[in-house]
């Protein structure tokens, strides 16, 4: 595992020191994994659901050759223009 520093200002320093004082999680970065995974999974359930509607108005026929090694997510963004 590698390490990353971050600078807090007091209040957020505070706020993280109490969550780990709860005993909700044993170390401040066990807190701040536990954030980053929550921010991972909201990414990724708002990029399903921007493109289950997207297809949901959309005609996308999608060729073997466009696949070409490429995840089928990166072929709907660039069908739909999306970043």
């Amino acid at each position: 595992m590698t390490s990353l520093n971050i600078s807090l200002p007091d209040p957020l320093k505070a706020y993280v020191e109490d969550r780990v004082a709860s005993g909700d999680f044993g170390t401040p970065s066990e807190f701040i994994r536990n954030l980053i995974r929550q921010d991972k999974e909201r990414q990724l359930s708002r990029l399903e659901t921007e493109l289950l509607d997207a297809l949901q108005t959309k005609d996308i026929a999608i060729s073997p050759e466009e696949m070409n090694g490429r995840s089928l997510i990166s072929v709907l963004r660039e069908k739909l223009g999306r970043p």
